[in-house]
């Protein structure tokens, strides 16, 4: 049975300033280390055969910390692909989520953070975002797993929550509620071309 196993980066410097992030390249807070390091541990004996991850340090990193504990896998490729990163938040980056609650109202921020389809200002929706991981998905991580081989994605909430609503096949509606945590691995089963979510 062949796997995949999805995981968003530990915890960045920005999210623990409460920072909307998007494609601002920032480096993984001493926590998200500490989170990358634990799933690394929780996946030590899965054999892993390759690595999809963003182009973002974080997502890396994170990849990084988890497979330096893996006991079975050895040295296996890494493909980097910006198709993978954070979703753009445009003018928003930088910004503290609070302090932008403040200045544009608090209904508007949680559209702009939790809508489908409305972009905060400059800036990727969800569905935008979809309209590139998903093609990544179908063209590059299906044909690795059809090819038998245990698969390992780092990548970022959006970025796989665009993924999950996909696999899964969610709603658009249902998926902006989905909370997927820092560093804590999602695990997928792929058999003859389906792919069932392990709990």
């Amino acid at each position: 049975m062949t796997r995949l196993v999805l995981i968003r980066h530990g915890q960045s410097v920005w999210n623990a300033t409460n920072r909307f992030t998007g494609w601002t390249d920032v480096e993984l807070s001493e926590k998200g280390e500490g989170e990358a390091a634990t799933a690394g541990e929780q996946l030590a004996d899965v054999r892993f055969d390759v690595v999809h991850t963003s182009a973002l340090i974080r997502a890396q990193r994170t990849a990084e910390i988890v497979m330096s504990k893996n006991r079975v896998s050895g040295e296996i490729p890494t493909k980097q692909d910006e198709r993978l990163n954070e979703r753009h938040y445009g003018d928003l980056q930088g910004l503290n989520k609070a302090e932008t609650a403040e200045i544009h109202g608090a209904e508007q921020v949680h559209i702009w953070r939790r809508s489908f389809d409305v972009p905060p200002p400059g800036g990727e929706s969800l569905e935008m975002t979809a309209e590139r991981t998903i093609p990544y998905f179908v063209e590059e991580i299906i044909p690795d797993l059809n090819s038998g081989m245990n698969v390992l994605v780092a990548a970022h909430g959006n970025s796989l929550r665009s993924i999950v609503m996909h696999i899964e096949g969610i709603s658009p509606e249902e998926i902006t509620k989905l909370e997927i945590p820092t560093g804590v691995p999602m695990y997928y089963e792929f058999d003859n071309g389906e792919i069932r979510r392990l709990e």
